[in-house]
């Protein structure tokens, strides 16, 4: 195994087991000690202990909570909203920071919930008059894994002033810009898709979207950052400017959309791949996939290693690894069979995906989708045509109208593929004997494929059958006396 993958590897390892046991300086001192015997692994495991303390402090420091001691406390606050609010039936949900509460200067995250369905812009600082309560036990060891201790229950609210820095902003432009004239689900649908937000659909919608396998099209991955990048390389190379300034501002694009969206695990993930695949034409290095990986791994769990214990860390490096993985044999597999090719990617990329993140949504959901393979296919056309004809709207205003309309239809059809296969009875297991029946399928599959494999790769082997050319080339085998 190469050096590098084994170093990144041992510091990405080390900052996860933070998540079991805090550092402590004694078993520190004995692993390098012993690894002092061994010099090869000296630096591996230097960069594990490394990780591993680091890992400790950002959990200490996620772990300590001003607010906590207040509960049931009531006062006014001023806080800050952070991320897109998503609207209940009877509240509105949102995370946000505390920076004064009770007259006293506090920088906390909070759980923030507001009455009503009327909800405030991303960015906007609010004054509220709430109070402190515990988080309700089914959510409260997620919200502790992001540093959220306290709910802040408002009973009224106002916003003093918005923001104004550069996340907001670029949230803010590329939210109104990419839907110009669009409203209703069609423009909930294309900020799912652009933006990764699904807070403007029905429950209902949402809940088809995960039963057909297609709410991942409704999180930031790596598709949306290769049609940015690839999006604006073309663009520049059509107006004449050359391939070192079309790859810096590809950097660019690629950093200004991260900030657009936030940081999730699949957009962290999906925009250092981007930007090393950028860096690497700038350095005239090859690029290499696995690296991105691991250095987007460790960028995430050095922020908060309680992000491995997360379903969308886990959902979305389970998925890449499997693109990476199993994919291509799928993809092999295909191969003699009257598909065509493009269908045979989305086969392929749709059922590996779909086979390594099931035991994951299993864990964490207790669901796991069926149709993954028919659904993503049907919708597959759709995709890449929706956030390119959305991105366009918000670089060429004066077309924005008419690409924005054009959308709407891609919109609608995919919300359509959401509902027909998420609504087909049997579309998602959630019983344990479904789930036993559906790994014995897929097993005899798997055994039935790795078969006929063999059986191919036997009939092809120079020992078993030589080409008819060959054969035809050739005379019977000469006798021992050479007659």
């Amino acid at each position: 195994m190469r050096t590098p993958y084994v170093l990144a590897g041992a510091l990405a390892a080390g900052l996860a087991s933070a998540t079991a046991v805090r550092f402590s300086l004694a078993p520190a001192a004995l692993v390098l000690g012993l690894a002092l015997l061994r010099p090869r692994l000296g630096l591996a495991c230097a960069l594990a202990l490394t990780g591993w303390w680091w890992g400790s402090e950002r959990l200490d420091a996620l772990d300590r909570s001003v607010l906590a001691p207040l509960v049931d406390t009531a006062g006014n606050a001023i806080v800050d909203v952070e991320e897109p609010p998503r609207r209940g039936r009877y509240e509105v949900r949102v995370r946000a920071l505390v920076v004064r509460f009770a007259g006293g200067s506090v920088h906390e995250p909070v759980l923030l919930l507001l009455p009503g369905r009327r909800a405030p812009p991303q960015g906007a600082r609010l004054r509220v008059l709430g109070t402190l309560r515990a988080p309700r036990d089914y959510e409260r060891a997620w919200l502790r894994r992001h540093g959220v201790h306290v709910e802040l229950r408002a009973s009224t609210w106002r916003v003093v002033r918005l923001r104004g820095g550069l996340p907001d902003r670029l949230h803010a432009w590329l939210a109104r810009a990419s839907t110009p004239g669009l409203a209703g689900e069609r423009r909930a649908v294309l900020q799912g898709v652009v933006l990764g937000e699904d807070g403007g659909l029905s429950d209902k919608l949402r809940q088809r979207f995960r039963a057909s396998g297609l709410y991942h099209l409704l999180a930031v991955s790596g598709g949306n950052v290769v049609v940015v990048a690839g999006g604006t390389v073309g663009l520049a190379l059509l107006l004449g400017v050359s391939r070192f300034l079309a790859e810096l501002a590809a950097l660019a694009a690629i950093t200004a959309y991260v900030l657009a969206v936030g940081p999730q695990p699949s957009v962290i993930r999906a925009g250092v791949a981007g930007a090393l695949g950028s860096l690497a034409w700038l350095s005239g290095r090859q690029r290499d996939r696995w690296y991105a990986l691991l250095v987007a791994a460790v960028i995430l769990l050095a922020w908060n290693p309680w992000n491995v214990l997360d379903p969308g860390f886990q959902l979305s490096f389970a998925a890449v690894v499997s693109i990476f993985v199993l994919a291509p044999r799928f993809r092999h597999a295909l191969e003699g069979y009257p598909v065509p090719r493009v269908a045979a990617d989305v086969i392929a990329i749709s059922g590996a995906c779909g086979l390594c993140t099931a035991p994951i949504s299993w864990l964490h959901f207790h669901a796991i989708p069926v149709l993954t393979v028919p659904a993503n296919a049907a919708a597959a056309p759709v995709v890449v045509p929706m956030l390119g004809l959305a991105l366009l709207a918000a670089v060429l205003p004066p077309l924005g109208p008419a690409l924005a309309q054009a959308n709407g239809w891609c919109a609608a059809y995919l919300a359509g593929c959401a509902r027909l296969f998420g609504g087909l009875p049997g579309a998602q297991v959630r019983s344990p004997a479904a789930v036993a029946a559906l790994a014995s399928g897929v097993l005899l599959a798997a055994a039935y494929a790795w078969r006929r494999g063999q059986r191919a790769q036997a009939g092809l082997s120079p020992h078993r059958q030589r080409p008819a050319e060959d054969r035809a080339g050739r005379g019977p085998p000469a006798r021992p006396d050479g007659g």
